[in-house]
């Protein structure tokens, strides 16, 4: 059991540190858009000038879209009760199947511990919603092939 919490842990610690380095770049853009909002004069070619502070806000609406996303994922890590085990896939759940690992949490990606690759996938992905609710021995098909779940932590 010891074993099992502590990937639980390395695993939800990965993801909140890939949060953490998204949210530092998503900040320091916004900032740096701020500067060049302030900083850029009035030129003589209007046109140009209007041009470019346009731009900006759509850089910068396109960046506050990203911080709103980081903020809903840390909502939903918050959520993750890394000491719960369950028989039952849920939030939080570590999953072995047939063909890949996963964590439940957030959308991380590819993460490796020790010899071990995991998908950090969110419940709301195409394969976290046919995971959820799924137990161990259960078989599920997902893009054309048959997967067996082999154990649920």
């Amino acid at each position: 059991m010891k074993k099992n919490n502590k990937i639980k842990n390395q695993l939800f610690a990965l993801c909140l540190a890939s949060l953490d380095t998204r949210l530092q770049a998503i900040q320091k853009q916004i900032v740096e858009i701020q500067e060049s909002l302030t900083s850029e004069t009035k030129s003589s070619a209007g046109d140009k000038h209007e041009t470019g502070r346009a731009m900006l806000q759509l850089e910068r609406e396109k960046a506050g879209v990203q911080l709103s996303e980081i903020q809903k994922q840390q909502d939903t890590l918050a959520k993750v009760n890394i000491l719960k085990t369950s028989e039952t896939i849920c939030l939080g759940s570590v999953v072995y199947t047939s063909k890949s690992n996963y964590f439940i949490a957030i959308s991380a990606g590819e993460i490796k511990i020790n010899d071990e690759f995991f998908y950090a996938i969110s419940p709301i992905t195409p394969i976290g919603k046919l995971l959820l609710g799924k137990r161990r021995d259960d078989v599920f098909v997902f893009n054309k092939q048959t997967i067996n779940i082999k154990a649920v932590i």
